[in-house]
This record gives structure tokens, C-alpha cells and sequence, in this order.
């Protein structure tokens, strides 16, 4: 996706319909002079809905739409003729959409499902016409409800994607590249910090035409949870994926020091995403040979399961493949370390 073209924060003011008015009508034809009430009820005021649909990736067509108004409902008539409803809005956004109020700050739903539909800001409700308030002692009454008013609400909607894989690391760590190479997405790669600016997805292809999700998510530096570098902006994101790879590069200093940088970002971010399956890639392994990974292996953290890859020449591409797969579907594969 075009960087210009990913919104995933946008600020709505949100103006459902005005219910229309019940009506005071009596029943009047050649053969009745003084009939009794008949006024219909007035027409419900337009939704505003929030639908979600797995073909938008995302909320750009609403970062320009500051003002959503839904249409007013209509009058009720006689002989009992209810009022057209207002016509609702519906607005399709990505899957992963978390809505908030403004005011409140509050989560009040997110959409996780194709097709799935959720009223953002209720319309009002249409009046009652006269004709439901007759009683044996109130035969004739001559009023009616008005209709209900709309409600203005600004919301705020931000997209946390989905996937099945997130890739962690700081800038550079080669996150880019692994999606280009094993997937048909196609980010920016260049040699320099912060190459991507915002998240991509790809479709990463498996055995028996099997596939999983993998995300690459703007590199992260250290106090990226107080906001620094690109902050808190695309860690929101990291929420959503099922598996978290880190990827360090081979001829990092520290490789075990700046993995743990990463895992205690994520932690002060959100506790959280500790509960979530991780593995480590240790990335431009193909600038090392077997006895420094080796050496290096000695060092590495114990308690996740590690690959050498290179993405360039494919080594070690083949088992982490199979290492997601097992970690996304909770079934054992190798011992612990796959050098």
C-alpha cells in the first residue's frame, strides 16, 4: 500500500437522523364527518453504521469525511401511514477498527469480521401518531409525539491490523526484506533508519496451499513506549497479531541485549503482549559462518525458539516457515534452536 494512502487514525463527527414526527391526524371521507384518530407514526432517523470489509486495508476514505450526517425521518400521515426511515450511512472499514468516543476516551466495539455491522451513532426514534394514545375515556386525542432528535457525536476510529505474524525489530534489522522475499508484498527497502513508515502486510504462502498473514511493522527503538521515534503510533498495531517474530541481525554487537530492549518495549507498551507466542530471527546471517553461529548460539535467549536466516540468499527460510506454522497452530516442531 501506498504510504500516502495509510490512515489507520481518524477524528468524525458523527450526526445521526432526527426520528420523524407522529401525526395528528383524524379519519375524513364523503361518508364520515368526525372519524376517529388515524395519524401514523413518524419515520426512524438514518443510522450511522460502521461495516468491515476484508478487501479495505484502510481508513483513508474518512480522513477527509470530517462530517457524517445521516438523513431525517419522515412525518407520519394519515390512515395510520407510517413515515419513511431516514436512509442509513453505512461505512465500510478495514477489519481490526477499534471505535472510541471522544469525550470519554472509551472503547465502545471494534469490528473483527467480514461483513460484520455495528451502529456507530443510533437515529432517532420516530413520534407515536395520535391514533396510539385513543382510549375508551381519550377518544379523540389531538396531539401526537414529535419525532425523537438525532444525536452528534465525534468518535475516533484507528485500525489495529490483523495478522497472524508481526515482525519486531529496530530499523534496518532486515524486516522489510523478509516480506518482500517470501511474500508478494512489496515495501520500501533502502539502507538507511525508518525506511518504512507505515505497516504492510503480506500473504505468505505454505504447504498444501495453506498460507498465514505476516505484518512488518515500522522499526522500533528504544523508549519507542514513551513515544519516541515513531512511538506509539504503529505500536498498537503489534496487538492484534497472533505470533511475534523479533528479528535481530547477525552482526549486532548484543544480539541477546537488543532483544531484550524489544521485549521490554513491547511490556511497558502493554503487559499484555508478554502472553503472546514469540520466536527470534537472527537476520543477514549469511555475513557469518557456522562456528560464529555457533558461538553466537551459546549466548542467545533460552526460552524462545531462534533461526538463522538470510533473506537474500533464503537460508534458514524453509524452517522458519515451518516454526510459525507449529507456533500459529500450537504443534511442536524442532528442539528449541534451529541454527
Amino acid at each position: 500500500m501506498a504510504e500516502q494512502n495509510f490512515i489507520d487514525h481518524v477524528r468524525i463527527c458523527c450526526r445521526s437522523g432526527k426520528g420523524g414526527a407522529g401525526s395528528q391526524h383524524f379519519h375524513r371521507d364523503k361518508t364520515t364527518l368526525k372519524g376517529g384518530p388515524d395519524g401514523g407514526d413518524g419515520g426512524r432517523g438514518g443510522n450511522i453504521i460502521l461495516r468491515g470489509n476484508r478487501n479495505t486495508w484502510t481508513l483513508i476514505a474518512l480522513k477527509y469525511r470530517k462530517h457524517v450526517i445521516a438523513e431525517e425521518g419522515q412525518g407520519g400521515s394519515s390512515n395510520n401511514r407510517t413515515g419513511r426511515s431516514g436512509k442509513d450511512i453505512i461505512l465500510d472499514v478495514p477489519l481490526g477498527t477499534v471505535v472510541r468516543d471522544v469525550e470519554t476516551d472509551k472503547v465502545e466495539f471494534e469490528i473483527t469480521t467480514d461483513g460484520e455491522t455495528r451502529i456507530l451513532t443510533q437515529g432517532g426514534r420516530g413520534g407515536l401518531g395520535n391514533s396510539n394514545f385513543a382510549t375508551a375515556t381519550r377518544q379523540t386525542p389531538r396531539f401526537a409525539q414529535p419525532g425523537e432528535p438525532g444525536r452528534e457525536e465525534w468518535k475516533i476510529l484507528e485500525l489495529k491490523l490483523l495478522a497472524d505474524v508481526g515482525l519486531v525489530g529496530f530499523p534496518n534489522a532486515g524486516k522489510s526484506t523478509l516480506l518482500s522475499a517470501i511474500s508478494a508484498a512489496k515495501p520500501e527497502i533502502a539502507d538507511y533508519p525508518f525506511t518504512t513508515l507505515v505497516p504492510n502486510l503480506g500473504i505468505v504462502s505454505y504447504h498444501d496451499n495453506q498460507s498465514f498473514v505476516m505484518a512488518d511493522i515500522p522499526g522500533i527503538i528504544e523508549n519507542a513506549h514513551a513515544g519516541k521515534g515513531l512511538g506509539l503510533r504503529f505500536l498498537r498495531h503489534i496487538e492484534r497479531n497472533s505470533l511475534l517474530l523479533f528479528m535481530v541481525p547477525a552482526d549486532t554487537e548484543n544480539i541477546k541485549g537488543e532483544f531484550n530492549i524489544l521485549v521490554n518495549e513491547l511490556k511497558l507498551y502493554n503487559p499484555e503482549l508478554m502472553d503472546k507466542p514469540r520466536l527470534l530471527a537472527i537476520t543477514k546471517s549469511d555475513l557469518i559462518d557456522d562456528e560464529l553461529k555457533k558461538m553466537l548460539s551459546v549466548d542467545l535467549p533460552k526460552e524462545v525458539k531462534h533461526v538463522f536466516i538470510s533473506a537474500v540468499s533464503g537460508q534458514g527460510i524453509s524452517v522458519l516457515k515451518d516454526l510459525i506454522w507449529s507456533s500459529l497452530n500450537d504443534t511442536e516442531y524442532g528442539s528449541g534452536q534451529t541454527d
